[in-house]
Parts: C-alpha cells; structure tokens; sequence
C-alpha cells in the first residue's frame, strides 16, 4: 500500500475505536433510573445524534419524550419521536437559542422521581445556548476569543458566565429531576465541568479566572457582559450524576494499534497535545528530520488540541495547519507523512477533517507557485492541500475525542 493508503487506514480504524454506540450502552448499564418517574433524554454537540441513537436503541420506549441537539449536516435519519434541531458551531445562531428553549421546555416541572438522560460530546458550547446577553454580542465575544487563540478551557470559562444553561445551571433547571450525564470527552484531560462548558457539572472556574482572560485577550465587553462574569457559578449539585465514555487516549491506542498492524514501530508521544497548529506542525517535521537514518518503520502519535491564531482571511482548520506546516520541515523527505484530522470529521468551517502532507507536498505547491509560508501566513491551508490532493474528507463520524497528528517513516 502507499504512505497515504497506510494513512487512511489509521485514520479510520482511530475513529472507529471512538465511536460512542458500545459505550453509551455500557454506561446506561450503570444507571437506574426511578421505574415511577419519566426519563427525559437530552443530547447535545457534534456526536449527539450518534449518542442518542444508541441510547434510543437500549431504553426503546422508557424515554418518554427528548431533543437532540447538533451541527448542520450531523442528523443521519430519524430516532423514534426524538426531536431532532440542527444549530451553529462553533459559533451559536438562532437554531442554538431555539433548541436549547426547547430542551429547558422539556425538563421544565419535573418531579423527583423523573430523570434526565443528558448525553454530553464535543460542540456542545455552542449548540447547547441561552445567552443571559444579546445574542449578537455573545457571538462577538465567541468570535473575538477564537481569533485571539484561546484554548478550549479559557472559552468556555468565559461563555459558561454568559449562559442560561452552562455551568452547572442546566443541571438546577432540572431539579428536583435526577440528571444523568454520559460525556463523550473532547478537552484534555477530562475535565467534566468544560465538556460543553459542563451543564450539570459544578463549575471549577472562578469569575478571577474569567476576568483574568478578559484581560490576557483583551477582549471588549458590555456592562451587561461584565455584570455577568462577576457571578458565580453552582459549586454544588446534590442532583447530577456523570459517567465518561470515551476520550483522546483510546483514539491515540486505537491509532497506534492500526500503525503496528502495518509494520510501523509506534510510539506515542503524548495524549495532551496544546500548542499553536503550526508549532505542532514543525515539531513533528522535526522529529522526522531525526530519524530519517532509522532502518524501521516508524510512526509518532500525539492526540489533543492545538489551536490556530487567525490572522489572514483565508479558508482551513487547525488540523489542517499542522499538516501543511509540517510540509515544508519534510520536504524532500522520502516515505515520510505527517497527518491530522478531527475525529469528529469537521476541521474548522470546511468540509475536511484535516489534512495529509509528505514530502512532495511542498515542492510540488512551489512548482505550481505556491508559497506554503505565505499561505500560512493568510490561514488558507485548505485550498493548499487540495490543491497537492492533501485534504482528508471523512465527513461527519458520529463522535468527536479531540484530534489525532501522526508522522509516518516508512522503511
């Protein structure tokens, strides 16, 4: 097989590990809900379609009424009488407001022997929203912390302050109802109460740490705004029960796994990758330059989320970056790759799931006049790759546990 054939075969053996069916079920096996009361089912972000479907398929008709809650293009097909609303990411729209209305409609006067099944995965800050300011300057404020660089956990810091139902607060407009969360992690290191900004999780976040990254970003905000991240959070919650499913280090073995089956000798290098997409890039560019003499296959994974500081208007996602970032540290470079995608199947506001370049990538762009710095330059990765045929379309994967980047040395 080619480089890029052993890459698509990692690729999707990785995501396959992570697919949320087996283990919802599993986690349901855990939970006894109340025989006396309902079980309202609520799932939200980019696999709640994914996750719904299995808890559909394990409780049948003990769900007595639900919403499902995800991106545009994410809902494959019908779940029983489960409403299903597609909404905005990263950034929340109307479709955002409208559903998460209805979800609080849903789980409205319940009665203490009820129970919520909240099914929680990656996306769901921003599909999961009812802001408490207008919502024109919530989207502000979520477009000035993902030009700024922000990582996940300081976003969500700030929008879980803003919001109706992040937080913990969710988890409060439920009560006296048990609330049920299965988490399919997309942030490093599981943190529970920023998965989706934790909507029935106590918050761990302070309001000096969100004004702490006001200040670090800059950014500007309402009186309104500022009022609100002066009040605290739930730090308690007598009523909210939480079971992880899933995160980026199963994605991270299941990858290496597929890499050994092939031959390659992996190793991984870390499960917490945080840093800027194009440093990602270089480093594994670099790793690469340093193992060129090895006389095996090698293949070096890091799981994670790098993030991408906008400065140009062009068109690509993190994962994306990385790869054509790496581009031009392995140019030239024989049987050598480096890739990246989402394992949720999206990477940033493109069709792609992230990227694919070897050591031809780069001379091969300059060849047609591109110039891979400048492009960096103007965030426009994507329309590099498909032009050198790098581009990684899996579409929407059912499940979303962070990012995996691999670098390939074929001997």
């Amino acid at each position: 097989m080619s480089l890029r054939q052993d890459a698509d075969r990692i690729i999707q053996s990785a995501i396959h590990s992570a697919l949320p069916d087996t283990a919802v079920q599993s986690a349901l096996t855990g939970i006894r809900f109340n025989p006396r009361g309902r079980v309202i089912l609520v799932a939200l972000g980019k696999a709640a379609w994914q996750m719904a479907k299995a808890a559909h398929e394990a409780l049948g008709d003990r769900i007595q009424d639900g919403i499902v809650i995800t991106k545009y293009g994410h809902v494959m097909g019908d779940l029983g009488s489960l409403r299903l609303r597609e909404a905005g990411h990263p950034v929340p729209d109307a479709n955002s407001f409208s559903a998460t209305e209805e979800a609080i409609g849903l789980v409205s006067h319940l009665t203490s022997e009820d129970s919520v099944l909240l099914l929680i995965s990656g996306g769901g800050s921003a599909l999961f929203e009812q802001p408490l300011i207008p919502a024109q300057e919530l989207q502000s404020i979520t477009d000035q912390l993902l030009r700024s660089g922000a990582d996940i956990v300081e976003m969500n810091t700030i929008r879980k302050r803003l919001s109706r139902v992040k937080g913990g607060r969710f988890a409060k407009l439920c009560e006296p109802a048990q609330v049920y969360s299965v988490i399919l992690s997309d942030i490093i290191g599981d943190p529970l109460d920023m998965i989706a900004s934790g909507p029935a999780y106590p918050d761990s976040s302070t309001r000096a740490d969100a004004l702490h990254i006001v200040g670090k970003y800059r950014l500007i905000l309402s009186q309104e705004a500022e009022s609100c991240l002066m009040q605290e959070t739930p730090k308690e919650l007598s009523n909210a029960h939480s079971f992880v499913t899933g995160s980026v280090r199963g994605l991270c073995a299941a990858a290496a796994q597929e890499a050994r089956s092939l031959g390659y000798e992996p190793h991984i290098l870390t499960a917490s990758l945080a840093c800027q997409a194009r440093e990602a890039g270089s480093f594994l560019g670099a790793v690469a330059q340093y193992h060129q003499q090895s006389d095996r296959s090698l293949a070096f994974i890091a799981g994670g989320e790098t993030v991408v500081r906008l400065k140009g208007k062009g068109k690509g996602g993190r994962n994306q970056e990385l790869a054509l970032s790496a581009a031009m540290s392995i140019a030239g470079l024989k049987d050598t790759c480096v890739f990246s995608v989402g394992s949720d199947g999206t990477d940033g506001p493109t069709d792609a799931a992230g990227g694919y370049a070897d050591g031809e990538t780069q001379p091969g762009l300059q060849r047609e006049g591109i110039d891979v710095f400048r492009v960096l330059e103007d965030n426009d990765a994507y329309h590099a790759l498909e032009k050198s045929g790098g581009l990684i379309v899996t579409g929407p994967t059912g499940t979303n546990v962070n990012d995996v980047s691999v670098l390939l040395i074929r001997r």
